[in-house]
């Protein structure tokens, strides 16, 4: 090889080897959602389908209900996640979490920016202060939606700068391992409280674009540690409408409260609702109430 030709050579590896040093996460979120991040200030987590999720705790709101304080990844966790669908274009999906007097403000703000409100509701009962739970949804240039977004957050107290640390994970006094085995379904641990999502088995689709599981339609289940292996539950089942009542008999049965019922969506296919509960009890006893209800839907389950 020649002198000349060594040379570019080493350049050339200098070159890939640099490139593969930039952060996965900064390459990916480049491509074909540029902006996104920068616009909203914050970076996203990469989820199965190309979708990228942005997480906004309300980590400014002290919340309690049933006399337990509510940790943000337990209840009060506003997100927005994106999905490319074309050349500069894409879907969003989110759920904002709002008090009562956020919600006005924040519904002109993405209004005025474009953005659809595809429900208005509550999650659990007789919390305090009240909180509420807008979802939204949008498609078209991606950056011009997270700008937009970000503009109706300002409206809120909502917290938007750098995110603090993440909680160090624990399974302190919460048998993590026995709910797994309760539900069918393993989950992960957000600081202290223990998430898990189902997906359902059937293809969900809107607009003709299909919508994955983290783009809201996987059930999803939250337990929170209240002392001596007992926790509080809440989260959404996904059903169908024929599933519905079947769920309602199957987790009053386990001692679980239904505390809404509702849609999420306005255009999917198939139709669904969305089923919010609360419990509060040992750990591992819900765990297998939520599992009867499961058994009720169309869930991606081990044993089903």
């Amino acid at each position: 090889m020649s002198r000349i030709a060594a040379r570019s050579f080493a350049a050339l590896l200098i070159a890939l080897v640099g490139s593969s040093a930039i952060a996965p996460s900064a390459r990916s979120q480049g491509a074909p959602l540029a902006g996104v991040a920068e616009a909203l200030g914050r970076s996203g987590a990469e989820q199965p389908g190309g979708v990228l999720r942005f997480a906004f705790p309300r980590s400014d709101l002290t919340v309690v209900a049933d006399s337990v304080t509510l940790k943000p990844a337990f209840a009060l966790g506003s997100w927005v996640a994106f999905q490319s669908i074309g050349p500069g274009a894409a879907m969003a999906m989110g759920d904002l979490v709002l008090t009562e007097d956020e919600v006005g403000p924040v519904m002109r703000a993405l209004q005025a920016g474009g953005i659809e409100q595809t429900a208005l509701h509550n999650h659990v009962l007789h919390e305090s202060p009240r909180v509420m739970y807008m979802h939204v949804a949008a498609h078209g240039d991606p950056v011009k939606i997270a700008q937009a977004i970000r503009a109706a957050l300002a409206q809120s107290r909502t917290p938007t700068g750098s995110p603090a640390a993440p909680a160090a994970a624990s399974a302190a006094d919460l048998d993590t391992a026995a709910i797994a085995r309760a539900l069918g379904v393993s989950g992960k641990l957000n600081g202290v409280v223990y998430q898990v999502s189902v997906p359902r088995r059937e293809r969900i689709t809107e607009g003709g674009h299909e919508i994955p599981p983290s783009m809201g339609v996987a059930t999803a289940i939250n337990f929170q540690p209240i002392g001596g292996g007992r926790a509080v539950i809440t989260g959404d089942f996904v059903m169908r409408a024929e599933e519905v009542n079947k769920v309602i008999r199957a987790l009053q049965a386990g001692g679980i409260t239904p505390t809404a019922l509702h849609s999420h969506m306005l255009e999917e296919s198939p139709r669904l609702f969305f089923m919010h509960f609360w419990g509060r009890d040992d750990a591992a006893t819900l765990a297998k109430g939520l599992r009867a209800a499961l058994d009720q839907t169309a869930s991606k389950l081990a044993s089903k």
